[in-house]
């Protein structure tokens, strides 16, 4: 699988414009990217503008913190998918997590699960915050709830994806479920190296810089 396949084409600020979700469609078709990951407003823009590509569209919910309630949560992944989301990236509920109670982050996950109808959830667990025992009961949470994927991080906490926890997830949810390195990868290195600690998807505003020193 070459490594532009791995990658979901990320521009989730919040002072980016239509053009600017433009160009990164533009450039998801044409290093043909799994994905667009945007927020909820660009899903329409983002699935018109992808419409039969092999390319999808990942939309962001209770993003960046996680802190909304489960129905709010799940409400924005309806929305997203009557819009045209082929994915979901979620955040769980960290504060559940930090207060051990694993049956909330499982409970919020599955109440997303629901609403993307069939569609792919990655659950984002936001590993800077979390101790590694909580990292794996979360992940673990996670996949009981019907998350297909689990991600590493926002990006807009104080870490990204780490080598050491990706390893850390493939280990915890085994062979048959996505991990999702995100948060600081922005060269081929490093892209490779979480591939090679684990992960089956890559988040990144990089995509074509990364694509283009693979090609090198």
């Amino acid at each position: 699988m070459e490594l532009c396949r791995y990658i979901d084409h990320t521009l989730l600020r919040a002072d980016a414009v239509p053009e600017e979700i433009e160009r990164l469609c533009r450039e998801a078709v044409e290093y043909s990217f799994a994905s667009v990951c945007v927020n909820g407003k660009y899903v329409p823009l983002a699935a018109r503008l992808t419409a039969g590509t092999d390319v999808g569209v990942a939309c962001v919910v209770g993003f960046p913190l996680g802190a909304m309630a489960s129905e709010a949560k799940a409400f924005e992944a309806a929305k997203a998918v009557r819009d045209g989301a082929s994915e979901i990236d979620m955040v769980i509920d960290i504060g559940a997590a930090k207060a051990g109670d694993f049956a909330a982050v499982e409970s919020d996950v599955r109440a997303v699960v629901r609403a993307a109808d069939g569609r792919a959830v990655k659950a984002i667990i936001e590993t800077c915050l979390l101790t590694d025992d909580e990292k794996r009961a979360a992940c673990r949470a996670a996949v009981a709830g019907g998350a297909a994927f689990v991600k590493t991080s926002t990006g807009f906490s104080k870490g990204g994806a780490t080598e050491a926890d990706v390893r850390l997830m493939r280990e915890t949810v085994g062979p048959d479920v996505g991990v999702k390195a995100s948060g600081g990868i922005r060269d081929r290195e490093t892209a490779e190296a979480m591939i090679a600690a684990g992960a089956t998807r890559i988040g990144t505003s990089s995509g074509a810089k990364i694509c283009e020193q693979a090609n090198m």
